[in-house]
């Protein structure tokens, strides 16, 4: 679950690299930044639920913290966490 400073977000476009176009909870899109420890360990494809973190000075943009699978990502949407 999301502390205070972290949303939930579905992944809605993959632009390459290391940058992905997020849609929060609170809902604004903002460019996801996939940091270097899950870049090559986990793949987040278009669609997929997340955990972001905005940054604090530049509220468009925010990192990926985590990836959810398909059956924890079901689950969150049966719970009514995200759409």
């Amino acid at each position: 679950m999301p502390t205070d400073d972290e949303l939930f977000g579905v992944v809605t476009e993959h632009n390459g690299g290391n940058h992905v176009c997020v849609r929060c909870e609170d809902g604004k899109n903002r460019m996801g930044r996939i940091p270097g420890r899950m870049k090559y360990r986990v793949w987040i494809e278009q669609d997929n639920v997340v955990l972001v973190e905005p940054w604090d000075w530049q509220d468009e943009k925010a990192n990926v913290e985590w990836r959810y699978n398909q059956q924890d990502a079901d689950q969150l949407r049966a719970e009514g966490h995200i759409e």
